[in-house]
């Protein structure tokens, strides 16, 4: 049985990683088109009038934010997507009555999420070699905050896809909650920077944590604690499987 599990499991893997490779101009080119903007923008146009930030020039202080950015919206839009249309064309029924844990499904959508928020990872780490020196203080750090992070918005895509029940559904939270917390979340400067009270207030941002995480692993600089960081991730992935898993176990938004 556990041999099945396993076929189940790289059947679902082997599927969500083909449908984002198969369109990869689609997938893999348009974040790093517009991270290679923000580079060229943010970096070397206006990086140059602020000056240093915490002893490294500007466009090396917002390259780790910029790629943890691409990570997140990438890895939730994937499965938000993926699993949405396999609900929209009824494939999620096949899943649904086949011997299948809940926990493969799941661990099958968040692992081509997490394959795909790591591929542009990787991508726009390649492109930022071109305007600054590649620098990295903590190898495990940044790979551990980058696992958990795009593992904690895969999780939030298929949440966001059980509740979904049109395509415009997938699109409002990317668009007024994602967004905003992650430009809010210190990509673009240092809670050092703000007065007492909004670094208090930016501290309830969840993606100020990943981000001073990131930030940290390639620097060795972080606005907050790294157990913190850690603590959060940790516990927000526990809350969102228990969630997604309680919905799918039910069928909500499932079942007609």
């Amino acid at each position: 049985m556990t041999h099945l599990y396993w076929v189940a499991l790289k059947s679902i893997w082997a599927k969500e990683i083909n449908r984002f490779a198969r369109i990869w101009i689609q997938t893999l080119v348009p974040p790093v088109i517009t991270m290679t903007l923000y580079f060229i923008i943010f970096g070397n146009l206006i990086g140059s009038r602020i000056g240093d930030m915490h002893g490294f020039s500007y466009m090396q202080f917002i390259v780790p934010g910029l790629i943890m950015m691409a990570v997140i919206t990438n890895a939730y839009a994937n499965v938000a997507s993926s699993f949405f249309s396999a609900k929209f064309q009824r494939n999620i029924e096949e899943l649904l009555v086949a011997p299948v844990p809940t926990h493969i499904i799941i661990a099958g959508y968040v692992g081509g999420g997490v394959a795909r928020g790591v591929c542009v990872g990787i991508l726009v780490t390649a492109v930022s070699l071109f305007f600054v020196p590649f620098h990295v203080f903590s190898w495990p750090m940044v790979a551990l905050t980058l696992l958990l992070t795009a593992i904690l918005f895969s999780l939030a895509g298929l949440l966001n896809a059980v509740f979904a029940r049109t395509f415009d559904d997938i699109s409002l939270i990317p668009t007024f909650v994602l967004t905003p917390l992650t430009y809010l979340g210190g990509v673009f400067y240092s809670l050092a920077l703000l007065p007492p009270f909004w670094q208090a207030v930016s501290k309830l941002n969840p993606v100020v944590y990943m981000i001073s995480g990131f930030r940290y692993g390639f620097l060795g600089i972080n606005d907050v604690p790294l157990v913190f960081t850690l603590s959060v991730l940790v516990a927000f992935i526990v809350v969102f499987y228990v969630l997604v898993y309680a919905l799918i176990q039910r069928g909500r938004g499932l079942r007609t």
